[in-house]
């Protein structure tokens, strides 16, 4: 299932509709443009809790997704380095959404 996530990902990245990297997903969630943020799993613990800050401050109520793959794999997706991202169009947050929560059911 990780590599649809990738491959939507990397398809979202050429569209120009991710914001890669700590700085780009902060700038994108203060100017209301982000509809999802993504962590990787070996992302530290204080970048999570500043990013989980973020999503929520003022009620933006933007989901963060904590996902199954490490940032070597989504680096290679998306074609530059970022331990977390930030999808910047609704059919693409809703879509990843969609599939993140597929592939949480289907390791019950």
């Amino acid at each position: 299932m990780n590599s649809k996530i990738l491959s939507l990902l990397g398809l979202a990245r050429r569209a120009g509709r991710l914001a890669p990297g700590h700085d780009a997903a902060i700038e994108s969630i203060v100017r209301n443009k982000a509809a999802l943020c993504v962590l990787c799993s070996d992302a530290s613990e204080r970048l999570e809790r500043e990013m989980k800050h973020a999503c929520c401050y003022k009620n933006k109520n933007i989901p963060v997704v904590k996902a199954d793959f490490e940032i070597k794999e989504l680096s290679a997706a998306i074609g530059t380095k970022a331990a977390v991202i930030t999808v910047n169009d609704e059919g693409f947050a809703k879509k990843l959404l969609t599939l993140f929560e597929t592939n949480i059911k289907g390791k019950e």
